[in-house]
């Protein structure tokens, strides 16, 4: 019997490697597939916006940044000093879901000075007000359940609701925002859980709903049963006129407002720190939803904001950036009137950070985009805020991150970008003091 040929050592490795290769092949199955939720809610075109406008030279007028310029540094630096040298142990350790006390009480003694009595207890300090939606929203609603929303609106809660498996509707809306016989109908149409506002300035039309009807909302949601989640990121950067009092100090409201309120806009936005104010029962159980999250929110953070709170005369600083933000936004309305066509119409908010634009007719925000940033500048096509039936002829700017000479610069490319989009007539636009 002949012998067999000896099988050289590399032909043997291989295709021992090839057969057991082909075995965990044939073992080997795929992963299950991603929540049918986190593939049917896109990414926020904002921030892909910010990501392309990172080039050198453009002129963003796109995102919701405050002026770095205006960050108070010195203040901020000596709180973390503080923080560090009344209790590095503390600073760097573990802290209690609800929040360090003394930033509680710094915060319940704003909201207080500001016409809504609060106790330190009434108070849940997040990670940024983004974080403070994100809990109501697990705390409140189930998969199918109905969510009320301004339209357009914030783009980042329409991300959230959706994620959440909501169904998101639209409340009639005019150039002040809510129209309360309105919501009464979707309300007893839709049964909502809950009707989402941002009621001051609002984002992205910077239009502030009066306090009549922040009166008539809280006494439908009494009334029909609804809760109430006012966001207000924006209300102490008012430029003219009074403040008007929340929602969430209405008769009707006090017993199921979620008011939201943020640090990022007055102090610095990377400090990542929001706060909640809800009923006790709300609140403990956003509370619950919050230790599954993240435990708790940056103690370092906190301590130092409490630190500079009790140092600083927060007022003041945002006077200042109150008075530098007019100016930026009297310098868009300027520039805009110099260089948009004559049948453009655009907002001239009180305060806030935004300005909202309508373009002609036939026009298109997102098709003029690509052309913008071509010319050196950049803003957000209006479409996504709606939640429906958007306009494709609207469009965001805002006016609080350049300086007013970047800001006219940035509206000159502008009208060079509509002159080559083919959208340049006469110019002279329409203010519209509201919504165009």
């Amino acid at each position: 019997m002949p012998v067999p040929a000896a099988v050289p050592a590399a032909v043997s490795a291989a295709a021992t490697t090839s057969a057991a290769t082909a075995a965990t092949s044939a073992a080997t199955a795929p992963p299950p597939a991603f929540a049918a939720r986190a593939a049917s809610v896109e990414g926020s075109p904002v921030r892909e916006i910010l990501a392309l406008t990172e080039r050198p030279g453009i002129i963003s007028l796109a995102g919701g940044l405050p002026a770095p310029e205006l960050f108070d540094t010195e203040g901020l630096r000596a709180a973390y000093d503080a923080a560090f040298a009344v209790s590095a142990r503390r600073a760097l350790q573990y802290s209690t879901t609800e929040g360090a006390p003394e930033l509680r009480e710094a915060v319940a003694a704003r909201a207080t000075g500001r016409g809504l009595p609060t106790g330190p207890d009434d108070v849940l300090i997040t990670s940024g007000s983004q974080q403070a939606l994100t809990l109501i929203t697990a705390t409140l609603i189930e998969p199918g359940d109905v969510v009320l929303v301004e339209n357009p609106t914030y783009l980042a809660a329409l991300q959230c609701f959706r994620l959440a498996g909501a169904r998101v509707v639209a409340v009639p809306c005019d150039a002040e925002g809510i129209l309360p016989d309105a919501l009464a109908d979707v309300v007893v149409r839709e049964r909502p859980k809950l009707l989402y506002t941002v009621p001051t300035f609002q984002n992205p039309t910077g239009r502030t709903l009066p306090a009549a009807r922040r009166a008539a909302v809280a006494r439908t949601a009494a009334r029909l049963g609804l809760w109430l989640v006012e966001d207000d990121p924006y209300g102490e950067l008012r430029y003219e006129g009074s403040d008007v009092p929340w929602l969430a100090a209405h008769p009707g409201a006090e017993d199921r407002t979620a008011l939201l309120g943020s640090f990022s806009k007055v102090m610095a936005p990377g400090l990542r720190l929001g706060w909640l104010r809800a009923p006790a029962a709300l609140r403990r159980a956003a509370v619950v939803a919050k230790q599954a999250a993240d435990l708790h929110t940056s103690t370092v953070d906190q301590l130092a904001a409490a630190h500079y709170l009790a140092a600083v005369d927060l007022d003041a600083h945002i006077a200042t950036v109150r008075t530098a933000y007019r100016a930026r936004r009297d310098a868009l309305q300027s520039a805009l009137s110099r260089s948009l066509p004559a049948d453009c119409a655009w907002s001239l908010p009180a305060g806030g950070m935004f300005l909202w634009a309508r373009l002609p007719a036939g026009h298109d925000a997102a098709d003029l985009l690509r052309t913008a940033v071509a010319h050196g500048v950049a803003f957000v096509p209006g479409a996504p805020f709606y939640a429906t039936a958007p306009d494709p002829r609207t469009l965001r700017l805002n006016f609080t991150t350049h300086t007013p000479a970047e800001i006219t610069e940035g509206v000159g490319r502008l009208r060079a970008a509509l002159a080559e989009y083919g959208g340049l007539g006469g110019v002279g636009g329409v203010s519209a003091g509201g919504r165009p």
